[in-house]
């Protein structure tokens, strides 16, 4: 099963622009890990990226996107504030990973600055977990590259580097 970031946009996104209450927002944080659970107790896997860039990067992008007039679709104003705001964004995402980071649910971290190794290491990361007819005969390495691909641990201090 695959959410989108749209999933989690109620722990991120939406206290930090206003868009929901303080009650939603913790109300959301407690129930994704039992949703999460009930999804994994019918025998559901599932995979939590979380595709970090830098702020250097992402305001790199976003000046991409300002420019490109076939990417200007893709910037929202919700994105327009999110250099302004990427400290706040921090601290939700912090608090995101803290209570819904599970045993049966990890998050997995990817660092993504460079987009196409952030992509094919996802897959990697995809093809290797899951069980398959042929997957042990793969003429390509499976395990993905722990560089750019981690597990979330509490302890980590940055992410987005």
């Amino acid at each position: 099963m695959f959410f989108d970031r749209s999933w989690y946009n109620r722990a991120v996104v939406e206290p930090v622009m206003g868009f929901c209450s303080k009650k939603e927002h913790q109300r959301f944080l407690q129930q994704v890990p039992e949703f999460e659970h009930m999804l994994y107790e019918d025998g559901v896997t599932i995979i939590k990226f979380w595709f970090s860039i830098s702020k250097e990067e992402q305001a790199k992008r976003f000046e991409e996107r300002r420019q490109d007039p076939l990417k200007q679709w893709k910037l929202s104003p919700v994105d327009e504030k999110a250099q302004e705001l990427w400290d706040s964004y921090t601290r939700y995402k912090e608090e995101m990973f803290s209570k819904t980071h599970t045993t049966f649910s990890p998050w997995i971290i990817v660092k993504a600055n460079d987009k196409q190794a952030a992509r094919l290491e996802s897959l990697r990361f995809m093809l290797n977990l899951l069980p398959y007819k042929g997957k042990e005969e793969a003429p390509v390495r499976l395990a993905p590259d722990p560089n750019v691909i981690t597990r979330f641990h509490r302890k980590m201090v940055e992410l987005d580097l």
